[in-house]
């Protein structure tokens, strides 16, 4: 059995072992293409897909800065939909140190849910960090107040973002380029809801039934007369027709407007305002960060 000082040497060694820590210049190997990335990501839900997706991409600095914050965010917010590839990639930020304060007790106990997941990854990391008392970040037990004071570090120019996306990705963005300045709705506005939604993949089907790039539910479908939802073109349209409407309805505000989008304008209107609900401030938020603070915060379309 090893003791205490092996463990602890053992941990130590733990991060750069697996690949969390800077290697010497001969030893560094590319950063995961977005191809490998994705189809990891393949069998998540749409949303928690194209959260994993951008938290990889600002991982490797793909179309942005690298922000170990905005990734640590996105991870996160997978991890809290139960996503065990992004509770164990937290768990390694965490165990790391990286971008984060480093907690070993808090990546135990993400290596432990990942593992309670059936993840051969987290079940290997917990030999090193062995079983620890429980102890969640507080970005799972308290997602409003956890990111306070990191606004910045996590936003992201859209159209570099999407300029550095895979060209088949790009193809459904340039759609949305395209087609956005005829409904007036701003463009990168439209591409930042995408994004939110499915990271510009037409043929994303969650598990509630919503569909496309715009994932566009069936009442929106049918009352936007939108004739096939897979087709990239016409999601887009029925997507964009529905952002028109919500802008529209909200005298140009933009924060209820996706508010709307996600949850429905009659659950803004109840509240007036943004829903307490933690999943829609979250979508909210995630699409603001893909615009500037005064376009995110202004009523202009």
């Amino acid at each position: 059995m090893l003791g205490r000082s092996k463990w602890r040497w053992l941990i130590r060694l733990a991060p750069a072992m697996l690949g969390l820590l800077p290697l010497p210049s001969s030893a560094q190997q590319a950063a995961p293409s977005f191809e490998q990335e994705s189809a990891i990501f393949a069998l998540e839900a749409p949303r928690v897909r194209a959260m994993l997706e951008q938290a990889s991409a600002a991982q490797a600095g793909r179309g942005q800065s690298v922000s170990p914050v905005r990734a640590a965010m996105l991870y996160c917010e997978a991890a809290g939909y139960g996503s065990a590839e992004a509770q164990y990639r937290l768990g390694k930020m965490f165990l790391a140190g990286q971008g984060l304060p480093r907690n070993i007790p808090v990546a135990a106990t993400l290596f432990s849910i990942a593992a309670g997941n059936g993840h051969r990854g987290a079940q290997a990391m917990l030999l090193v960090t062995g079983v620890q008392a429980e102890q969640l970040p507080k970005c799972l037990t308290d997602p409003e107040h956890a990111w306070a004071g990191y606004e910045d570090q996590a936003r992201v120019d859209i159209e570099r973002y999407v300029d550095a996306l895979p060209q088949d990705r790009r193809r459904v963005a340039e759609l949305i380029r395209k087609l956005a300045p005829s409904f007036a709705v701003d463009t990168r506005l439209a591409l930042a809801v995408a994004s939110v939604e499915s990271n510009f993949n037409a043929l994303a089907h969650s598990p509630k039934n919503a569909i496309g790039v715009m994932q566009l539910i069936p009442e929106t479908v049918m009352r936007f007369t939108v004739k096939n939802a897979y087709d990239p073109e016409q999601n887009i349209r029925g997507g964009l027709a529905y952002l028109r409407w919500l802008l529209h309805r909200f005298g140009g505000n933009r924060v209820l407007a996706v508010a709307a989008y996600n949850c429905g304008e009659g659950k803004v209107d109840r509240y007036q305002g943004v829903p307490p609900y933690p999943e829609t401030r979250s979508y909210v938020r995630r699409v603001m960060q893909y615009l500037p603070p005064v376009a995110a915060m202004g009523q202009a379309r």
